[in-house]
């Protein structure tokens, strides 16, 4: 007989957690046990900062990926998961997967996903939301640039929402080439506060219903681009020329 699955992290704990700061983590992928983490010092993204390179946009003008919402999160989480060497263990452990599915079915947690042109799942993101915030949990990349052109669009996307903190939780050199700045957890918290503190504007739907009109991501998946969701008067041709534009008009 198989072991019971261990409980799933009740959603309201989950919620009050990261609206307190903290977010949980396990030792493995197997550990049935999870540990509840407050960093000394936190990674932001401002979002009116984002570092585009040139070859990224170039990148995106091109649409290499083609970018949806919430078309697979179980799939991106999974890959998130995944070991990136025989070495390499993971945090993201089957309890906190299925925890976070089940606060995506309830609206709460959201994946960006980029495919190829033969329609493989190649790099992705996803993350929480609540209030004006998003708080990034992981992203992964089996492409070249796959994971940046989803965090691009992650970016873009929550500008024209009204988002106002952009949460990264652990500063990288990566994040850090992409513009996210470190800060104490103190400072992170006033940030947090103060996003927390404004009338609700239901940012999921707010930027899924964004990445639908530009990408095609609705039940029409024509691909249709409608720069009127992103506040343009028109002249790009693409879903990926609408995204580099807005970062062009913006910074």
């Amino acid at each position: 007989m198989h072991a019971p699955a261990p409980p799933l992290i009740p959603q309201d704990l989950l919620l009050a957690a990261y609206r307190g700061g903290i977010f949980p983590m396990a030792d493995s992928r197997d550990d049935p046990d999870l540990f509840w983490v407050e960093p000394r010092e936190r990674a932001i993204i401002p979002l009116a900062s984002f570092r585009m390179s040139r070859s990224l946009r170039k990148i995106i003008r091109q649409d290499r990926f083609r970018v949806t919402c919430n078309r697979a999160f179980a799939d991106v989480v999974a890959a998130c998961a995944a070991p990136r060497d025989a070495h390499d263990g993971s945090w993201i452990s089957h309890r906190i997967a299925a925890s976070y599915a089940a606060l995506h079915d309830s609206g709460h947690a959201h994946s960006l996903e980029c495919w190829d042109q033969a329609g493989q799942l190649v790099g992705g993101l996803y993350g929480v939301s609540f209030d004006r915030v998003f708080c990034g949990e992981s992203m992964f990349s089996r492409a070249d640039n796959a994971s940046k052109v989803a965090l691009a669009w992650l970016v873009a996307l929550l500008r024209k929402a009204g988002v106002q903190l952009l949460d990264c939780q652990f500063m990288t050199d990566h994040l850090a080439s992409l513009g996210a700045v470190a800060m104490t957890q103190e400072d992170y918290l006033i940030q947090l506060r103060a996003a927390c503190g404004v009338a609700e504007m239901c940012v999921p739907d707010a930027y899924c219903a964004l990445l639908g009109a530009i990408a095609g991501a609705d039940d029409s998946g024509d691909g249709t681009a409608d720069g009127a969701a992103l506040g343009m008067d028109g002249g790009a041709s693409s879903p990926g020329k609408l995204i580099a534009q807005s970062f062009t008009q913006t910074s």
